[in-house]
């Protein structure tokens, strides 16, 4: 009754604000009537079923950034998303089958305790121009922490990976087709011009070679290229993860997952991301070598990993051979433009510069400040610092350099890096623990990818900036990857245990 006369209201304000904006000739409002039934209906169903629920909250995280574009970056739209997560929230605590996710208690909360103690407490700091940018702040580095315990508590058996891991990776494929399709047809491609000042120039981004050619940078979906290659990187980490996990416990998906693969792998040669291809590259060489050494001992299983691996890069081989042979002044033109920016021994090689020099430089900045002791409050520095002044009418922070580390520092203090790395190497030694515990299953390559994308995430591309860490949706996916890292080991034993039943069952009716 209560989803009917809410569903009800939306109608009426939906059709009295549409028969405003027909009046002026706008199609805005038709997205915002379509948007809304969109919206209502995935709250309803999150609140009726998380589970379920939680696939819808994912798929419009990934294409609320489209809807932006065409909105003319319509803040409104971006804070949908928060009000799903909210009634993820409560509704995952309002399900008496929760007790899972209640009981499940992370090894690295105290840590990550003290980092959140510091984080509220700086709101306050009288270096900060508002508080707004405490709100800010302590939105983009914990709003999205609870997923954790909806990712611990979403597996309840082996199929629920099984679906999240192919919903994951058909998605990702069809993100990928868009990026694929705008390197092809221009990146005007479902992007278009005039979307707002803020992402008019991050959705048309395009380099150069030393030679002159262009190397377009596709955001894809997004509202930048930056995102959609970040996404890419974790799409292409689980992908990787979810053949070795296939073929290690037979059952559907495989025709999702291997396709997706290799459309994940030419999208991001076609990017243009520097980071996210040296990314990309280095998890498909390491990521491998670890599987096999985690392999099961059994003869078959090791040898199905290795099937695993080497159909994986058959269909990434494909993929990039047709994209040479569709696009081949446009891949070239991309391949040219890694060899030169990335390899060391290439004149113009960018590598050891925007690896090293230029973050610890950035760092070496960040102790100029002369408040770097105490900070200047969390969120000064943070992404989106500028919705805070423009909308909220509040003096701007000028905080900021191109290191996460160093924007910690501004934001929080000495104590905040400090806290930072004890919280997150908590994090990273007992993901590697769990990898240990794990090796020789079929959740062996699951559970080393989402370790590998924990370091990369949490270290290195931190180092480098605290964009891709506040990217809420490299963040949402982190934050679930890593609640069913955790759930892993007591998924294997359910597991072992339904199989062991049912070998007794067959003896006893033999």
């Amino acid at each position: 009754m209560w989803v009917l006369l809410a569903g009800f209201c939306v109608i009426l304000y939906a059709a009295w604000q549409l028969s405003a904006e027909i009046a002026t000739g706008s199609f805005k409002a038709l997205l915002v009537l379509a948007a809304s039934f969109v919206a209502f209906f995935i709250l309803a169903r999150i609140a009726r079923d998380w589970r379920s629920g939680v696939y819808f909250f994912l798929v419009w995280l990934l294409f609320e950034d489209l809807l932006r574009k065409y909105m003319g970056n319509n803040m409104a739209v971006y804070f949908v998303k928060d009000a799903l997560v909210a009634v993820t929230y409560l509704s995952i605590l309002s399900d008496r089958t929760r007790n899972s996710a209640l009981l499940f208690r992370p090894p690295f909360v105290y840590s990550l305790g003290m980092f959140l103690i510091l984080a509220v407490t700086q709101v306050f700091n009288p270096h900060s121009p508002s508080i707004f940018y405490g709100i800010l702040g302590l939105k983009l580095y914990f709003y999205y922490v609870p997923l954790m315990f909806v990712g611990y508590a979403i597996l309840r058996t082996v199929e629920d990976l099984r679906k999240f891991l192919t919903v994951t990776m058909f998605v990702a494929a069809i993100i990928s087709v868009v990026g694929i399709i705008q390197s092809l047809v221009g990146i005007d491609f479902l992007n278009p011009r005039g979307s707002g000042e803020d992402i008019e120039v991050l959705g048309h981004l395009v380099r150069q070679t030393s030679q002159g050619l262009e190397v377009l940078r596709p955001p894809s979906v997004f509202v930048s290229d930056g995102r959609f290659s970040e996404y890419l990187v974790v799409v292409f980490i689980l992908g990787l993860c979810a053949a070795g996990f296939l073929l290690l416990r037979a059952g559907r998906g495989r025709k999702i997952i291997f396709p997706a693969l290799g459309l994940v792998a030419l999208a991001s040669t076609l990017a243009g991301g520097r980071g996210a291809f040296a990314y990309v590259l280095a998890s498909a060489v390491l990521l491998p070598l670890g599987f096999i050494w985690g392999a099961p001992q059994r003869v078959g299983a090791a040898y199905r990993l290795v099937k695993a691996i080497r159909r994986g890069f058959a269909f990434m081989a494909v993929a990039i051979a047709l994209g040479v042979l569709i696009l081949p002044g446009v891949v070239s033109a991309h391949y040219d433009f890694y060899r030169e920016s990335l390899m060391p021994n290439s004149e113009y090689s960018q590598t050891t510069e925007r690896a090293w020099d230029y973050p610890a430089q950035e760092m070496e900045k960040a102790f100029d400040d002369p408040n770097w002791v105490i900070g200047h409050g969390v969120g000064t520095g943070s992404l989106g610092v500028q919705y805070v002044s423009r909308i909220l009418q509040v003096p701007s922070a000028d905080v900021g350099v191109e290191n996460g580390f160093g924007i910690i520092l501004l934001e929080l203090g000495i104590l905040g890096p400090i806290l930072w790395l004890i919280w997150s190497g908590s994090l990273f030694f007992s993901a590697c623990r769990t990898v240990l515990k794990l090796k020789g299953t079929w959740a062996f390559p699951l559970a080393l990818g989402i370790t590998w994308f924990t370091f990369v995430l949490l270290f290195a591309m931190t180092w480098g900036s605290m964009v891709h860490y506040q990217n809420f949706v490299v963040n949402a996916y982190f934050w679930l990857m890593v609640g069913i890292l955790f759930r892993l080991p007591g998924l294997v034993k359910e597991d072992e245990a339904a199989v062991a039943a049912v070998g007794e069952g067959m003896v006893i009716a033999q």
